[in-house]
């Protein structure tokens, strides 16, 4: 791989990959060379919108593509597992669009396969990347709000139910938990490290999937996260972060927003503007290329260990449910 260039292949063709393909003409340092599908025309359809040279009508092609340095999965939850498998075992680097799998199980074989090839692997977990979510970070390092205490986020939008569609199918891994509920569970891993205890309630749709949930995460020291995440129902897409001395307002939508406000008792409340280059797809991209540049094989901003932990999460939250998918 050149000391500068990261060559990226896609694998997959849909809105996901399309979005991360835009994502990365916002990266100097990127170039997208191949792309992989089940069939040549959707391959070549993707290939000429993108301007990729490689395009392959089989996901084992791009796989052994010589010209690729990392792979993006982009394919529905139930096949990250299959396909970060085959990518790590013909050398290639991964990056695997969240949710990083559809069990812990499954996301253990992952990490331990990178492991073993030694690649990098690394959950695309996007908003963590974006300069607001960092921001954030930084201003709990720096006790901006004292000690941050408690945690409230939701995700949720309305789609229309098709049961046959990725989001109701539960043999595609469908259901809130993991397309979006992922979101706010990740940020409270990020703020407040693995809880100790994780409980909560979910409306089990006619497809058997959860269509919306109520979480409560319990976190050392007392700390609380309160989520609430929904395929069937808009929601305010909204994060506030309490501490000790005021709070910090993630504005809607959180995972991506334009401005954060900090409040503190007695004080004006602090609006800052937070400004995404390109369409944020880009920032986890710029993460691999740099990890892979110094030499890393995962990245210290989405850990692996720590993606597991949220895997093992949501398993605790949808083995209370009575939700289990088809492939398990």
């Amino acid at each position: 791989m050149s000391q500068q260039l990261t060559r990226w292949g896609i694998l997959g063709t849909g809105r996901i990959a399309r979005e991360f393909a835009e994502g990365l003409t916002s990266v100097p340092e990127a170039k997208l060379v191949a792309v992989g599908s089940r069939t040549q025309a959707s391959a070549d359809a993707f290939a000429d919108r993108f301007h990729v040279p490689n395009r392959h009508a089989s996901y084992e092609a791009l796989a052994a593509d010589h010209d690729v340095d990392v792979i993006y999965i982009s394919t529905p939850h139930s096949l990250h597992c299959e396909n970060t498998m085959l990518c790590l075992s013909a050398g290639k680097h991964v990056l695997c669009e969240k949710p990083f799998a559809i069990n812990a199980g499954q996301a253990q074989q992952m990490v331990d396969a990178a492991r073993k090839h030694k690649r990098f692997l690394m959950e695309a977990m996007w908003s963590r990347f974006l300069p607001s979510t960092r921001a954030v970070v930084d201003a709990v390092k720096q006790g901006e709000i004292g000690e941050a205490r408690l945690l409230q986020a939701d995700f949720g939008f309305r789609a229309e139910f098709n049961p046959a569609g990725r989001l109701f199918n539960p043999e595609l891994g469908g259901g809130a938990l993991l397309d979006v509920g992922v979101y706010p569970i990740s940020l409270a891993s990020m703020l407040f490290g693995t809880p100790d205890r994780a409980t909560g309630d979910a409306h089990i749709g006619m497809s058997g999937v959860d269509e919306h949930s109520a979480i409560v995460l319990h976190h050392e020291d007392g700390r609380l996260a309160v989520l609430h995440t929904s395929v069937s129902l808009d929601t305010a897409q909204e994060a506030i972060l309490y501490g000790t001395q005021g709070h910090i307002y993630m504005h809607s939508p959180w995972w991506k927003c334009p401005t954060v406000s900090v409040v503190r008792p007695g004080k004006s409340e602090e609006t800052i503007e937070i400004p995404i280059t390109g369409n944020g797809y880009n920032y986890p991209a710029v993460e691999v290329g740099r990890c892979l540049r110094e030499g890393l094989l995962e990245s210290p901003i989405m850990p692996l260990d720590e993606t597991l932990s949220i895997m093992k999460t949501m398993d605790s939250l949808r083995a209370q449910w009575g939700l289990k998918y088809p492939m398990e």
